[in-house]
């Protein structure tokens, strides 16, 4: 059974056309990566699969159920998205990693947290550092770390590690690919040629459209 279906999507707000009938079937663990040319579509459609934008025609199906029929805070908590450019918000670390207890009504897990924090080589201090001292790289990494510390079903990356130095993408590669052996399906934007050569499914968006060249698997 598919984890997620886009059956005949469109976008066309404003009388443009952004996605064209596109068509696409995901499995539950299946890790997939999205490229092509600047322009093309491809973080629009990421966008649709979140739920931050609507499609002007087709259905998106998420485990069985059509995305409008869910709660939009239960989807967004099965199905999360992660910036180009990461939004932190508050003072601190720690307000950022609070957030998805307090959305959920727990309490924060500081030992989780840090443990977190350890994955992506930041030190424990950085719990109550403010974020107006974090690097693009280390803000990323706490975005990113948000985003997992209660692991969805899917996690979508746009373009992740664009503009980050080689360190700062290895630390994010690694934790992506540690988050992928947890069983989450992820589906990944990426301009990146090395992310595109060590891709285990790609597909290339042109256009609004899926182009011919073919799902490499």
């Amino acid at each position: 059974m598919s984890l997620l279906e886009l059956k005949n999507i469109c976008y066309q707000p404003q009388q443009q056309l952004i996605i064209d009938h596109i068509n696409l079937d995901v499995k539950e663990s299946d890790f997939l990566t999205i490229s092509g040319p600047s322009g093309g579509g491809k973080s629009t459609l990421l966008r649709l699969i979140a739920s931050l934008a609507t499609p002007t025609s087709g259905d998106i199906i998420f485990n069985g159920k059509k995305q409008n029929e869910y709660l939009y805070t239960e989807y967004r908590q099965l199905v999360s998205y992660c910036f180009q450019q990461p939004t932190l918000f508050g003072d601190t670390v720690r307000d950022n990693l609070d957030f998805p207890y307090l959305i959920r009504e727990k309490n924060p897990d500081q030992q989780t947290m840090l443990q977190h924090l350890e994955m992506v080589d930041l030190p424990q201090d950085y719990l109550d550092k403010p974020i107006t001292q974090l690097s693009g790289g280390e803000r990323q990494r706490v975005a990113l770390i948000r985003n997992i510390l209660f692991l969805p079903k899917i996690l979508l990356l746009d373009e992740v590690t664009v503009g980050l130095d080689e360190q700062n993408k290895a630390i994010i590669q690694q934790l992506i690919a540690h988050i992928h052996q947890k069983q989450v399906t992820i589906l990944q934007v990426t301009h990146d040629e090395a992310e595109i050569q060590a891709a285990e499914k790609i597909i290339w968006i042109k256009g609004g459209k899926l182009d011919h060249e073919p799902i490499r698997q």
